[in-house]
């Protein structure tokens, strides 16, 4: 019974003392089971992280308790072979990253130098265009110009007028008036509203009457003939609808004649009525 008793202790005591995985051999293997779900490291060190593996299956192993040494041993192994795997991963990680940076950077500066010749090209464009309507609009209005300069002369030869330094000069004969009279005669109208027609078209001209006579009578009476007859003109000017502010009269007499007065023909060219039509500014 006794001796009985004895064997059944010690099997159990063999039972308690037999092989069991070396101490720290299961934290080794959670360091490698988190590197193994690292997303972003498992990758980088895989023959690292199989050698690691093969080292911390070994330090898992059952050893009994006299060769607690080697079991340390083990494990120390295995955590130096876990360590180097992660290390390594992190290192090829962080030239990833550098290098993904750096490509960032290459291709954000061939963003901005892409954006800056857009920019350019898109400047030179705008350019191009407001060079070329700039061109056009200079074509325009010089064309414009060309037709207002043909018109303007047309209007001119209509009035049978000239130009020169004083402006426009129309140039009406004696056939407005009667002999001695200031009287505007019927048919003076036509070159009149011919004058008023122009005149309507430059509102912003002033206009000079002057009134002209022959050398036959005194100076005197020359004189007022040929303001009431400058009156006469600018008057049917008003009646027309232009502004009296416009028009000025003189009566200039036989001081200014154009032609001589010795012969019939040159006395009727000195009994005129100049209109004077102002330059534009």
């Amino acid at each position: 019974m006794v001796t009985g008793l004895v064997c059944s202790s010690l099997v159990i005591a063999s039972c308690a003392t037999g092989p069991s995985s070396p101490q720290g051999a299961a934290e080794v293997r959670n360091k490698l089971t988190a590197l193994q779900n690292d997303p972003t490291l498992a990758d980088r060190a895989r023959i690292e992280i199989r050698e690691a593996d093969a080292a911390v299956r070994i330090a898992e192993q059952p050893l009994p308790n006299a060769e607690t040494a080697l079991g340390e041993h083990r494990v120390y192994m295995a955590d130096r072979k876990v360590a180097i795997a992660e290390a390594k991963a992190v290192t090829r990680y962080t030239e990833d990253q550098r290098a993904w940076l750096s490509e960032e950077r290459d291709e954000a500066r061939l963003r901005a130098r892409t954006r800056e010749a857009d920019n350019a090209r898109d400047e030179a464009s705008r350019a191009r265009s407001a060079a070329d309507a700039a061109q056009s609009s200079e074509k325009e209005a010089a064309a414009a110009a060309a037709l207002q300069a043909s018109e303007y002369q047309r209007q001119i030869d209509a009035l049978k007028a000239e130009v020169t330094d004083r402006g426009v000069v129309l140039t009406l004969g004696d056939v407005l008036f009667s002999t001695g009279s200031a009287e505007l005669r019927g048919g003076a109208n036509s070159d009149l509203n011919k004058l008023v027609s122009f005149l309507n078209q430059y509102p912003k001209r002033r206009v000079q009457i002057e009134g002209h006579t022959d050398n036959v009578g005194s100076v005197e009476y020359n004189h007022g003939l040929s303001q009431r007859r400058a009156d006469s003109v600018r008057y049917y000017l008003i009646e027309q609808g232009l502004s009296s502010q416009r028009l000025s009269a003189a009566g200039m007499g036989m001081d200014r004649p154009v032609a001589s007065n010795d012969t019939g023909t040159g006395r009727q060219q000195n009994r005129r009525v100049e209109i004077i039509v102002e330059k534009p500014l």
